[in-house]
């Protein structure tokens, strides 16, 4: 798919963002896309255009879960134990809640988008929180995509860093994975603050 984007020459990033955002919507896992704008982009451009494109398909999901498809996902959150407590803390918290839920890896993307849609946050907080909250991921695996690529095409020869620039990108990865895991960790245990303990414990 990669590949398909590249041979599109100038429209390729736009038919990326397209793609992401049905990723979004059909539940279908967005990180392979995350890594590949990466190693296609780089990392500014491959950051730019998947935070937008993971804007637009948690926007696109939440208006569905809100509107179009409320009975089925309310079928779907019914077997999800942590939703109601969710559900609770965004109608005392509202955008803070949600930006915490980006920042933690522990609940499902695609089924978050969804699910927020039944809950009473307004589109517009709802659409800055999940943006803010999902830059650090975004960028951590864009920024692996990257190093990847650049490694990937340097053992073709394609591409050449010198010992400095490699020095360089692997400080930079470094410092984006120690702040995203120290960020996830301070977002779980406030998390955990709002939302009280997981089902059967104390």
């Amino acid at each position: 798919m990669m590949d398909w984007f590249r041979s599109l020459g100038p429209w390729g990033a736009t038919v990326f963002v397209v793609a992401y955002v049905l990723a979004c919507v059909l539940f279908l896992p967005g990180t392979p896309l995350t890594l590949g704008a990466g190693a296609l982009f780089g990392v500014p451009l491959g950051f730019v255009l998947v935070s937008l494109a993971s804007t637009l398909g948690a926007m696109a999901s939440f208006l569905i879960g809100r509107f179009a498809a409320r009975g089925w996902i309310v079928t779907k959150v019914a077997g999800y134990p942590k939703f109601a407590a969710i559900d609770a803390a965004v109608g005392r918290e509202g955008w803070k809640i949600i930006a915490l839920l980006r920042l933690s890896p522990l609940f499902p993307f695609s089924l978050l988008n969804y699910a927020l849609g039944l809950t009473h946050v307004k589109f517009r907080d709802y659409t800055i929180a999940s943006w803010l909250g999902m830059m650090p991921g975004t960028l951590l695996y864009v920024w692996l995509g990257a190093l990847a690529g650049d490694a990937a095409k340097q053992a073709e020869g394609k591409h050449e860093r010198t010992p400095a620039e490699w020095a360089l990108y692997g400080v930079g990865l470094l410092a984006t994975v120690a702040v995203t895991v120290y960020v996830a960790r301070v977002a779980k245990r406030a998390l955990g603050e709002h939302l009280g303990p997981a089902p059967g414990k104390s």
